[in-house]
């Protein structure tokens, strides 16, 4: 499946969740506060800006914000929200759309970057990143750490949650490095409706080689946007790349 079918008018009406799940405010208002800290006065772009979850809280915080999105119907549901005038979005592949101007900051939440299917397209959205920052310019990438202890032997998939109304399981191609979430919402009948998104899943040393492919450097990698300690157990991570200075 490629990206602009998963993220299709049914998935931009079901987005947003305001108030709750990745919209809660105990999980945007440590998101924002990272990257308004990161971008001080310098604008921020960001990769794959949806309906604006991150984007417009960002701007409301005084941060001049520019977006890259794929999906049209996405698009259509931010600008509900903000005008193309206080918040600019170019429809395009983030890993080869280009924006006019230079930024200080380019993030990608929310394990997007896992998004694009192939280590190649990875890499070169590390590349966009990069062509898009100024000299010590940062770009900061949320994502998942592959679960693969989860998988029983023999096994191609796990289920990930199981409650009323709702069930979901990731089906694991190992070899590709690939894993299809499936998910099944349900109610009282014997209907059920079933939507499912594909990504290629990242390791974070294969993630630190992309950025040193594209010039990056690490400075950080946390747990979570709150800075707490990265470690062995930890299910994300929140990883700060960046460009080296001028000579």
């Amino acid at each position: 499946m490629e990206q602009d079918e998963s993220w299709d008018e049914t998935a931009a009406a079901l987005y947003d969740t305001p108030g709750e799940g990745m919209f809660a405010p105990e999980v945007l208002g440590p998101t924002v506060d990272f990257l308004a800290g990161l971008a001080g006065d310098s604008p921020a772009l960001e990769l794959a800006i949806g309906t604006g979850r991150v984007g417009i809280p960002l701007r409301e915080r005084g941060v001049v914000v520019a977006g890259i999105e794929l999906s049209e119907p996405m698009v259509a549901r931010l600008r509900e929200k903000v005008g193309e005038a206080q918040l600019p979005v170019t429809v395009g592949d983030m890993a080869t759309t280009r924006v006019d101007g230079e930024f200080g900051l380019v993030y990608l939440v929310f394990n997007t970057v896992s998004n694009l299917l192939t280590q190649e397209a990875q890499v070169e959205c590390f590349r966009n990143a990069a062509r898009h920052l100024s000299p010590g310019g940062r770009f900061v990438v949320e994502l998942w750490v592959p679960q693969l202890r989860q998988l029983p032997p023999g096994s191609p998939a796990t289920v990930f949650a199981a409650e009323p109304g709702y069930v979901g399981l990731d089906t694991y191609d190992t070899v590709a490095q690939q894993v299809v979430s499936h998910h099944f919402r349900f109610g009282r009948g014997r209907d059920a409706r079933h939507g499912i998104s594909a990504q290629r899943y990242i390791w974070p040393a294969e993630l630190d080689l992309m950025g040193r492919l594209a010039g990056f450097e690490l400075e950080a990698r946390y747990a979570d946007w709150d800075r707490s300690e990265f470690t062995a157990e930890s299910r994300s991570h929140v990883s700060v790349y960046r460009l080296p200075e001028s000579a």
